[in-house]
């Protein structure tokens, strides 16, 4: 056991380690704790460099897809071997919270469990546990930095599909907080597609100003932060995109409109799966390392 690891965490808030895997001359590890804003426990994954036993080290946070935990990432991504070489922390929570016996939160795969959205929601039965966008902006950075040796002035957001919504719209609700963002493959309108419109209407109701809050495409249009280099990956071969779930050209025209730089590349052949995300994970890695190593 890496004893540097464990003078970060001991003494830590109630973290409890549930795994723990040597990888890439670091740390593979999963934490449980109670969480004061989604009011139940939720896990994270968190990938600790060699270079993190001696140092601070940039932070890189990857938000998941619909039905995904804090495993699909860490298990199939491939991300550990550049983010050793790299000197990269990359945190991974899970989607929402779980087992909070909410009337409702089972009954489909895209809301509730596995579908939090990133949104502090503000209906009932929900808004008590389902806040998922102060968890991932507020809570979890602040866990993070006070257990492990992360550089709070470095740290940057991807994420895929739902997540890759969830990891733009951070980005352009905070300007400055993140040094980079990327997607694969994200939810880019969610008030125009019918996942956006499930979620919403189920966490934040049905008033539609509310929703403009979480949308990436909307917020682009008033966004007046720091320049924000945006890198998005696409299968052309991705189902969701032909039915009309993803809708990138309206983010690149938000985009070009108040000309946020946006790299969007459609990859032939390639569909929404992590087969995808494999593929392309180094190119994205790299991305968020010119900023945060720079």
């Amino acid at each position: 056991m890496n004893l540097g690891f464990l003078r970060a965490v001991r003494g830590a808030m109630a973290l409890t380690q549930t795994s723990s895997n040597k990888c890439c001359g670091g740390y593979q590890k999963v934490f449980e704790h109670d969480s004061s804003e989604v009011k139940c426990k939720m896990k994270f994954a968190i990938y600790l460099p060699p270079k993190a036993e001696s140092s601070k080290c940039p932070v890189l946070y990857w938000l998941s897809g619909l039905t995904c935990t804090e495993q699909n990432f860490i298990s199939k991504a491939g991300s550990q071997q550049l983010a050793s070489e790299l000197g990269l922390i990359i945190v991974a929570p899970d989607t929402s919270p779980r087992g909070c016996n909410i009337e409702g939160e089972d009954e489909s795969w895209d809301f509730g469990t596995g579908a939090g959205f990133y949104v502090n929601a503000t209906q009932e039965p929900f808004k008590t546990n389902y806040r998922m966008y102060s968890y991932v902006t507020e809570e979890l950075p602040q866990l993070i930095n006070s257990n492990f040796p992360a550089d709070p002035e470095k740290m940057s957001i991807f994420g895929h599909s739902m997540g890759g919504h969830g990891a733009l719209i951070c980005a352009l609700k905070n300007p400055g907080k993140y040094k980079s963002v990327s997607a694969f493959a994200p939810i880019c309108n969610p008030m125009q597609c019918a996942w956006g419109q499930k979620a919403f209407s189920g966490y934040l109701g049905p008033d539609k100003s509310t929703w403009e809050k979480y949308d990436a495409t909307v917020l682009c249009e008033s966004y007046a932060g720091p320049e924000l280099d945006i890198l998005i990956d696409q299968g052309r071969e991705d189902q969701f995109l032909t039915s009309s779930q993803l809708l990138p050209d309206n983010l690149i025209a938000a985009c070009s409109k108040k000309k946020i730089p946006l790299a969007l590349r459609l990859q032939e052949g390639y569909d929404h799966s992590y087969f995808f995300i494999f593929s392309y994970i180094n190119d994205h890695i790299r991305h968020h390392a010119k900023y945060l190593n720079a």
